[in-house]
């Protein structure tokens, strides 16, 4: 068998998320289907860097896949996309080194989540409109208290007790787009619904109803504020998956100017 690395982007409102699921549209559920047909077998082993829950979506997720074929990367790319849907594309196909794996190799991903200030007739499913006046610096002032090392079991839904809860912060940033507010946090890895709880507060800060410095609160004793905080999917994208220590994070273009 030959592994690829496969990079590909998905608008995810009409999926149940990434992984398969019985009786539900997945993300990897769709590639699954494609590569049946375009390889004419069920012998292929298929991984992504992360998961992404409903709704979510993703410029630029990452997979490997294992298969025997003597297809050419760019056509596996064509086939693929001849077969997938249009709310999925594949932008990148090569060949990877038999030891590369698409998520204990990745150091870093970087998530990006757009706030729009006013109502769009176009951008619905990809922001999350807050009519609510929003105060940017204390906005960027909540955010910093992110950054570095923190335990995050009141920002997850996942257990503490089965998993750690401790993610590092590269790095957040909180800007100014037209009507957009665009905040993107890079991490060395992210826990279920973390971004969204992350966001949900940064916005009720914004909003004047929390003060940035109760978040170093929130990040020392279990509370469960954040969850009752956890904004919609429709604003969050996936942005970049880093196989490079180090790698330098450019702050993420807006997906539509409004």
């Amino acid at each position: 068998m030959s592994r690829y690395k496969i990079t590909l982007e998905y608008e995810g409102t009409r999926f149940s998320g990434w992984q398969v699921q019985k009786n539900a549209r997945t993300i990897q559920g769709e590639l699954i289907g494609a590569s049946k047909t375009v390889f004419a077998t069920d012998s292929f082993e298929l991984y992504g860097s992360g998961r992404t829950d409903a709704g979510v979506h993703a410029l630029e997720q990452v997979i490997h896949l294992d298969v025997k074929t003597m297809l050419a990367p760019h056509i596996i790319r064509q086939k693929l996309n001849d077969e997938l849907p249009s709310d999925i594309s594949i932008l990148q196909v090569e060949k990877a080194d038999d030891r590369f794996h698409a998520r204990h190799h990745a150091v870093s991903r970087t998530y990006l989540y757009q706030i729009s200030r006013r109502r769009t007739a176009f951008g619905k499913k990809l922001v999350w409109w807050i009519k609510d006046n929003l105060d940017i610096s204390a906005m960027q002032k909540a955010a910093s208290h992110f950054e570095g090392m923190h335990d995050f079991r009141s920002f997850t839904a996942d257990d503490p007790d089965e998993k750690s809860t401790k993610v590092d912060i590269m790095s957040i940033s909180v800007r100014e787009h037209g009507d957009l507010i665009l905040i993107s946090i890079t991490g060395s890895h992210f826990l279920w619904s973390m971004v969204r709880r992350m966001v949900g507060v940064i916005a009720e800060v914004g909003r004047g109803k929390m003060k940035a410095d109760e978040i170093p609160i929130l990040l020392k004793k279990p509370s469960n504020v954040p969850a009752l905080l956890t904004c919609p999917p429709s604003g969050l994208f996936l942005a970049k998956v880093s196989y490079i220590k180090h790698d330098k994070i450019e702050i993420v273009h807006p997906i539509l100017h409004i």
